[in-house]
């Protein structure tokens, strides 16, 4: 079941890669003010901000991921979705342990706060029930950030999608691989 649900989260977020479920980009509550302008450009050649249109790689994401994170006060919770090796340098989860958090939300705040000081760029942000999901860009990578910790479930979780050619393959042949329960 575990790995199903890495396949619907990888799902989600190559859907918005491919900018399904968003009317220009900018129809989103919440969205951020540089609307869907920036996107468009954002899209091409890495200039999302990989420095010298270098590309990211999953261990890359996952150090970013991890030290922002943890200087916002999470800790990993261990038992958070595994990758499947054939996926490991094309998607990367991290959830947060929100129970341990002093203050989930702003700990997530300060998550995305460093991410987008680092180079990520927020392009959509939507608020729903209590929960806050934003979606972030940087060199080809596609992260979605999700805080659930209003109510009584705390979940607070980062999944990030390489969106090249041959990661949409891989991920594609992964999902294959994964027998379903």
């Amino acid at each position: 079941m575990r790995k199903l649900t890495w396949v619907a989260a990888a799902a989600g977020v190559v859907l918005l890669v491919a900018g399904c479920g968003s009317e220009g980009g900018g129809a989103d509550k919440g969205g951020s003010s540089s609307g869907g302008s920036s996107a468009a450009g954002a899209d091409s050649a890495g200039g999302s901000g990989g420095s010298d249109g270098e590309r990211l790689t999953g261990a890359a994401v996952t150090a970013e991921l991890t030290a922002a994170a943890t200087g916002a006060g999470f800790a990993q919770d261990a038992s958070g979705e595994q990758i499947p090796a054939e996926a490991k340098d094309c998607m990367v989860s991290w959830t947060a342990d929100a129970e341990k958090a002093k203050d989930p939300a702003k700990s997530y705040t300060d998550t995305v706060a460093t991410l987008t000081k680092g180079g990520w760029n927020e392009e959509r942000k939507t608020e729903q029930g209590g929960s806050v999901i934003k979606s972030l860009k940087k060199s080809g990578w596609q992260l979605q950030a999700s805080n659930h910790s209003a109510g009584p479930l705390k979940l607070v979780m980062f999944v990030a999608v390489d969106s090249s050619p041959q990661c949409a393959a891989a991920l594609a042949a992964a999902n294959k691989a994964t027998p379903s329960s």
